[in-house]
């Protein structure tokens, strides 16, 4: 078996069409004389090799045009197998009329019962000609599976078409290094039957085939993991220490083959604990369709992912804000090569540079404004409160008004989950930012913000601000919790301990988190962007909470390594204005229904315009003091839930009380378009 593996010789292929030839040759001798009931006496008279000679011709040329001599019979697949039984086929079809011209005609030989004997040939020849590329292949992998010991064995998910192609192609890729030792799945009527000599498994007895075969992998074909009939297996695999990996369809392979490159790992966004989120494209498409978007924050993982989404939709032109020079010429980069026939411009700029931020609504006058631009770390923002102030609310403001100003359509905010009950400055920033946007869509007085504008206009300047439309401006909030793989997000951290060896690193045991993927996120900011009337808060269903653990305990086991035993899990305590419970709605808040089951809207009535202006220009004087307790203090005024927790600002909600200057509320009535 070693020498065979080791020393593969490859049979020149002449040898390999003799082979066949004789194969099939005896095989219509069998079937010559199983018909004549083995009556040797005509072997006497000649008749025999006159029929065999010429079936041999025939056989010979036939297979030799059909080239089923010219692939490594070890490698034979499903392929091989269909072009020997059209060999075969259409030697019994051609084969009666060469006998009757030559056989018949001029040696004037008897005819014979034709039909009958290529009949009981061609099962004869076709399995003959099988078994031996069979037979050759099978020995050929026990002598592979005797000799590697780093040969990976693997299990193909399902039993259909695209099971039985990922099989060929893993076996073809593989290039000695990968085992396919079955299907499985988890019911039909194909269990324990045989494809391309391999079974079919029920999914209960994958726990006796990893002990049997020693089971590396499970492959799912074409992105079956979101599949809930799956789930159970895919846990049951974790559990088991066995990889579960994904291929792309088929229609995605390099040249119509799939390489091992192309076979990825398991993603955690896999494991949500709810149905992907689908969308209303053909709704989406109507609004966006020949706009000009533009997105601040372009270069983030929420903002660079918009762009994509929004490119799909053909709008007449994309341009991306951002302050961050690397990232963003790399999305420019990467959007241009995909969309080339689309504008696509870039703009470097801070949205706190008011000046700055004038330029690409003068130059573009963008129809929608997707706001995504914000600091978003919690502990960062808990030692700089100022630049949380700064960005997260003045920030907004600034493309808020400038919005109204250049006449925008509509404005899309994206905000959080944490800026409900928040705990800590990031949250509450995000909050105020909120309350800003909100009132600005009710304002019925132009942004101050206008008149500074007109006087940063040149003189003589044809263009002018839409001043006098205040009202366009249609304002939305959309509020959602963590996105998984974002910049800074827990999984990519996780990733890198675990490439490092651990440990893991969690806050708290019980600490939990909403989830999404990014694209989930973006799909559901843009279908409520375009139902949205203006003024709404738009809340994303995002399933039940995930135990932080949890998911370090499912990324270990997609890693193929043992918790607690490869990758520890230490706990390290809560962060400075970190809480144990995401929050999507305020107690106060009330959610009404919309056109798609996963998007809700809390709706509550804004406060005054005035009012929270003022506020917001209180809070940037004091962002210039330097002075972090008046200027987080101001911000509790401002909510009055905003209660720190494990911060050094939580001796500010000692005082017996505060004063309540905006208490939400609800309406009698929304119109839900």
């Amino acid at each position: 078996m070693k020498i065979f593996y080791n020393r593969p010789f490859i049979v020149p292929r002449w040898i390999i069409l003799l082979v066949d030839t004789c194969i099939a040759t005896s095989s219509f001798i069998l079937s010559y004389f199983i018909l004549d009931e083995f009556r040797f006496t005509e072997l006497v008279r000649g008749h025999f090799f006159i029929y065999a000679g010429l079936f041999a011709v025939t056989a010979m040329t036939t297979f030799y045009f059909m080239r089923i001599y010219k692939g490594l019979i070890r490698y034979s697949n499903t392929k091989d197998m269909f072009r020997i039984f059209s060999a075969v086929l259409i030697v019994s079809l051609v084969y009666p009329i060469i006998s009757e011209l030559i056989a018949s005609r001029i040696y004037a030989i008897p005819r014979i019962d034709m039909p009958t004997l290529l009949v009981l040939n061609f099962f004869i020849g076709s399995s003959l000609l099988i078994m031996l590329r069979t037979s050759i292949k099978e020995i050929y992998i026990l002598a592979k599976g005797s000799v590697l010991t780093n040969v990976k064995r693997v299990l193909v998910y399902g039993s259909d078409h695209h099971s039985i192609l990922l099989k060929q192609a893993i076996e073809d890729a593989g290039a000695g290094k990968v085992i396919v030792c079955g299907f499985i799945q988890s019911g039909g009527k194909k269990i324990n039957s045989n494809i391309e000599q391999k079974r079919v498994y029920h999914t209960r007895e994958l726990a006796d085939l990893h002990k049997k075969f020693n089971i590396d992998k499970v492959i799912l074909p074409n992105n079956q993991s979101g599949n809930s009939a799956i789930r159970g297996v895919v846990d049951h695999c974790l559990d088991l220490g066995i990889q579960v990996q994904t291929v792309p369809p088929s229609e995605q392979w390099v040249s119509g083959k799939l390489s091992l490159g192309q076979i990825q790992d398991l993603k955690i966004e896999d494991l949500l604990p709810r149905k992907p989120i689908q969308i209303n494209n053909h709704l989406v498409s109507k609004e966006i369709i020949g706009k000009r978007v533009l997105i601040t924050g372009a270069a983030g993982s929420i903002g660079s992912e918009i762009a994509r989404q929004v490119l799909s939709y053909h709008p007449e032109m994309v341009i991306l804000c951002d302050q961050a020079e690397s990232p963003l010429h790399e999305i420019q980069l990467e959007l241009e090569e995909k969309y080339p026939s689309t504008r696509i411009k870039t703009f470097i700029a801070s949205i706190r540079n008011l000046r700055r931020m004038i330029i690409p609504f003068k130059e573009y006058r963008p129809h929608i404004v997707f706001h995504a631009a914000a600091y978003k770390h919690v502990p960062m923002m808990e030692k700089y409160p100022e630049e949380a102030i700064l960005t997260n609310v003045m920030g907004t403001r600034n493309m808020a008004d400038l919005s109204v100003c250049f006449g925008v359509d509509k404005f899309i905010m994206i905000s959080t989950d944490k800026a409900v009950n928040p705990t800590n400055i990031m949250g509450a920033s995000k909050r105020i930012a909120e309350m800003y946007v909100q009132s600005l869509n009710n304002a019925s007085v132009n942004p101050p913000s206008s008149e500074f504008l007109s006087g940063l206009l040149q003189d003589g300047d044809d263009d002018t601000l839409s001043v006098k439309n205040s009202n366009k401006t249609r304002f939305i909030t959309t509020r959602f919790g963590n996105v998984l793989g974002s910049n800074g997000s827990v999984i990519p951290r996780f990733s890198a301990q675990i490439q490092h060896g651990g440990p893991i690193t969690v806050t708290h045991p019980e600490i939990t988190r909403y989830f999404m993927t990014i694209p989930e996120a973006v799909q559901l900011v843009l279908e409520a962007a375009t139902v949205g009337n203006g003024g709404e808060i738009f809340v994303f269903d995002m399933g039940e909470p995930v135990k932080i653990t949890d998911l370090a305990i499912n990324m270990i086991k997609l890693a193929g390594l043992v918790p607690g035993k490869d990758i520890n899990i230490v706990y390290t305590g809560l962060r400075p204005g970190e809480k144990l419970y995401e929050e999507l709605l305020n107690e106060a808040e009330k959610t009404l229904p919309t056109h798609h089951e996963k998007i809700k809207i809390a709706k509550v009535i804004a406060g005054s315009y005035k009012e929270v202006l003022n506020e917001i220009e209180t809070l940037t004087e004091l962002c210039k003091q330097g002075d972090h307790l008046k200027l987080v203090g101001k911000m509790k005024m401002i909510i009055p839930e905003f209660i720190s927790n494990n911060s050094e600002f939580s001796k500010l909600d000692e005082k017996p009380k505060r004063k309540v200057l905006f208490v939400p509320a609800y309406t009698d009535s929304i119109k839900i378009q």
